[in-house]
């Protein structure tokens, strides 16, 4: 694993940007994993103004997206179709037929789940996956307790994730009690996956990947077992993993 330490969230956004433009540069990205929330949207906002430098181009890169909440249609203001176009995809040279999402609306989901499955392979994988973690160290919407082995699925958000993401959410309206998400072996089969996290709420789920044993129960853990991790976490999300230590470069 390689650690980057940050100083703030907006350090971490840069820091992301540029090494996912790194990779763009050397071609070594042709289908990029993306996420949704608060923590890439600063990453996706320094990634904009690279294209509009004309330092990048995405014309010819795909994008596959995490997850997506079952029950909204893609064009509804809360879906991450409509957070992806918005806050990204508007402001950039991708065609919209390389962006790729689950869709949470489809009538039949278990069959959405094996389609997203086929388009991953059909691309040939993902290069570089970018991942947030949540405060009980989901990634991806895989709760506690989902099996390692585990592909695109529907999975039972947690309360405490709902509640989290309420903020996205009109003030009243519902959290969707579920989501497609990319599984865990999914997610593990990205060729490179670079983690984000930032703020004093993720720090415990930061303390547990870096110090607690690999377990269902706290799924990032497994991201230890990659091959290719890069950690970008800033003061306060590392805090708890480098409390007591003598030497802060050594967690």
């Amino acid at each position: 694993m390689n650690i980057i330490k940050v100083t703030d969230y907006q350090e971490m956004s840069k820091t992301a940007a540029a090494l996912v433009a790194e990779e763009m540069m050397n071609k070594k990205i042709s289908v990029l994993g993306l996420a949704t929330g608060g923590t890439p949207f600063g990453t996706y906002q320094q990634l904009i103004e690279l294209v509009k430098a004309g330092e990048i181009s995405f014309a010819t890169t795909h994008t596959v997206n995490l997850d997506e909440y079952v029950g909204l249609a893609n064009d509804h203001p809360d879906s991450y179709h409509q957070y992806m176009y918005e806050n990204f995809f508007k402001h950039i040279d991708i065609p919209v037929e390389q962006t790729h999402l689950p869709n949470g609306d489809a009538d039949n989901l278990q069959q959405e789940c094996l389609r997203y499955e086929s388009i991953l392979e059909e691309l040939g994988g993902v290069d570089l996956q970018l991942l947030g973690i949540g405060e009980n160290g989901h990634i991806g919407f895989n709760e506690p307790g989902t099996s390692f082995d585990s592909k695109t699925h529907i999975v039972d958000l947690e309360d405490s994730t709902r509640k989290a993401n309420a903020r996205f959410f009109d003030k009243g309206e519902p959290v969707p009690a579920q989501a497609v998400t990319m599984g865990i072996q999914t997610i593990m089969n990205s060729k490179k996956i670079v983690l984000l996290a930032s703020g004093i709420k993720k720090a415990e789920a930061i303390a547990r990947l870096l110090q607690g044993e690999v377990s269902e129960a706290c799924p990032a853990t497994v991201l230890k077992r990659h091959p290719h991790l890069t950690l970008i976490a800033d003061e306060a999300a590392l805090s708890l993993a480098m409390a007591g230590k003598a030497d802060k470069g050594n967690i």
